[in-house]
C-alpha cells in the first residue's frame, strides 16, 4: 500500500468523459490514501473549433478567460485540474522531426499549467502516473521532475490511425523513459516490455456491484417468455468492428434449436446483416445500463463472439467480469488478453469450437462453477488493481 503521497493522474481521457473510464477509478481508489490530482487533457484548437458550441468545449472557454476556477475539489484528497492555457493541434504534420518540436511546446505549456496547480495545492516529490498519453506525456518527466514516473497502457493505441501516425515511434521511447510500465492485459505487457523490464501485467479493476443477483433478487425481463431456450446472449455494442457477424449467422443456421439474442444498439452493419432474416435470432435493442444484469440473467451461456483484430486483441474484456459477476457460463474468443480467464470462460478459436463449447457450457453448469465464476469477477475490484499497481511500482524500485 503507498500512503500519504502526493499523485498527479493525467491521461487522455478529462473528468467530465460522459463514459466510464479505467483512469478515473484509479484515480479515485488512490485517494482514498493520498493525495491526488486528477489532470484533465488541455483544449486543442481544432476541438475548440469542432465542438465550439458544445457545453463541454464552452466550461473550458469559460476556464481559459478566467470565468471559472481551473481547480475543482471533487472530493477530501482529489482534486481535478481544467489547464488554462490551448494546445496546438499538429497531428496532421506529416514530418515527424516538426511534430516532435512542437509536440515539446505543447507538453512544455501543458506542465506550466500542472505545475501551477501543484504550487496551489502544495504538492511535491510527485507520483506522476500517465494513462496512455504517449504525446503530451512525452516530456513530462523532465518538465515535472517527478519521484516516480508510471506509464499504463490498457489500448493498443499505435493501431489507431491518429496515435499510429507518430505514436508508433514515440511510445516506445516513452516506455523506455517510464520507471514503471502497467498493462492490463498480457499483450501490452510483452510489447512493453520489449522496450523496458519494467513492465507490469496489473490487471483490470471492474465495478461488478450492478451485476450481483445474490443481493439484488434480479428478474428476468418478460421479453425472455417467448423465446425458446437454450439462450446464447450477448449485451454491449452491436458494432462489426469489434464482433463477428458470420460467427453469429453460423451459430444460429448450426444449431437452429438455440436462440442467439443480441442486446444493444447496433450499427450500419448489423442492421443491414442477414442475423434480422434468421427465426432464430433475437434483437431486443439498447437497453439503460441498470437494466442490464436483468438480461445477462435471461442467457443460458453468455457471450463475446469478437472479431481478433489490432482494436480486440490485447483489450481487456469488462464485459467478463460482468458474465461473471452473474455466475453465467461464459464463451468468449481467445485472445491473449482472455488468458488470465482460461479458467473460468470457455475460450474458442474458431466457429466450430463455438459450438462444442456452448454445448459444454449448457451440460456441465452446477452451483459450483457458478459460485467460483461469481468469487473470480469480485476479486476484481479497483482497490486490488490499484495494490497491483502499487506493487509493480516497489517492484521497480
Amino acid at each position: 500500500m503507498i500512503k500519504g503521497k502526493d499523485i498527479i493522474v493525467m491521461g487522455i481521457q478529462a473528468w467530465d468523459i460522459e463514459i466510464g473510464s479505467n483512469c478515473k477509478n484509479i484515480a479515485i481508489e488512490m485517494a482514498k490514501n493520498n493525495r491526488v490530482l486528477y489532470v484533465n487533457p488541455p483544449l486543442d484548437r481544432s476541438s475548440l473549433k469542432r465542438e465550439k458550441h458544445t457545453e463541454k468545449i464552452k466550461k473550458r472557454i469559460r476556464v481559459k478567460q478566467g470565468k471559472e476556477n481551473d481547480l475543482v475539489k471533487i472530493d477530501f484528497n482529489l482534486w481535478n485540474l481544467y489547464p488554462k492555457t490551448m494546445t496546438e493541434s499538429i497531428n496532421w504534420i506529416p514530418f515527424h522531426g516538426v511534430f516532435k518540436i512542437l509536440n515539446k511546446r505543447n507538453s512544455r505549456t501543458f506542465a506550466k499549467d500542472i505545475k501551477s496547480a501543484m504550487d496551489r495545492l502544495g504538492f511535491e516529490d510527485i507520483l506522476l502516473f500517465n494513462d496512455s498519453s504517449m504525446f503530451l506525456g512525452f516530456h513530462l518527466k523532465e518538465f515535472l521532475s517527478p519521484k516516480w514516473y508510471t506509464y499504463y497502457m490498457r489500448d493498443y493505441l499505435i493501431r489507431v490511425p491518429y496515435w499510429k501516425k507518430h505514436g508508433e515511434r514515440m511510445e516506445p521511447q516513452l516506455i523506455k523513459k517510464a520507471d514503471t510500465v502497467v498493462n492490463n492485459s498480457i499483450l501490452y505487457t510483452e510489447y512493453g516490455a520489449q522496450y523496458n523490464p519494467k513492465s507490469f501485467m496489473v490487471g483490470q479493476g471492474c465495478d461488478v456491484s450492478l451485476f450481483n443477483d445474490e443481493d439484488r433478487g434480479i428478474k428476468v425481463p418478460e421479453e425472455f417468455q417467448n423465446i425458446p431456450k437454450p439462450i446464447l446472449g450477448y449485451v454491449g455494442y452491436l458494432t462489426s468492428m469489434r464482433l463477428d457477424i458470420s460467427l453469429l449467422e453460423h451459430l444460429a443456421k448450426e444449431r437452429k434449436d438455440w436462440s442467439i439474442v443480441l442486446v444493444g444498439p447496433e450499427d450500419e452493419d448489423f442492421r443491414k446483416s442477414v442475423l434480422h432474416e434468421i427465426d432464430n435470432v433475437y434483437f431486443l435493442g439498447g437497453k439503460d445500463g441498470s437494466e442490464l444484469p436483468a438480461y445477462v440473467k435471461g442467457f443460458d451461456v453468455a457471450m463475446n463472439p469478437q472479431l481478433v483484430n489490432d482494436w480486440t486483441i490485447g483489450n481487456y474484456p469488462r464485459k467478463i467480469d460482468e458474465y461473471l459477476a452473474m455466475g453465467k457460463p461464459t464463451l468468449a474468443t481467445s485472445t491473449k488478453a482472455m488468458e488470465m480467464f482460461k479458467n473460468h470462460v470457455y475460450l474458442a478459436s474458431s466457429k466450430e469450437e463455438y459450438i462444442a463449447l456452448a454445448e459444454k457450457a449448457l451440460s456441465e453448469n452446477s452451483k459450483e462453477l457458478i459460485d467460483e465464476r461469481i468469487g473470480f469477477a469480485k476479486s476484481h475490484t479497483w482497490e486490488n488493481n490499484v495494490l497491483a499497481i502499487y506493487e509493480a511500482i516497489k517492484n521497480s524500485a
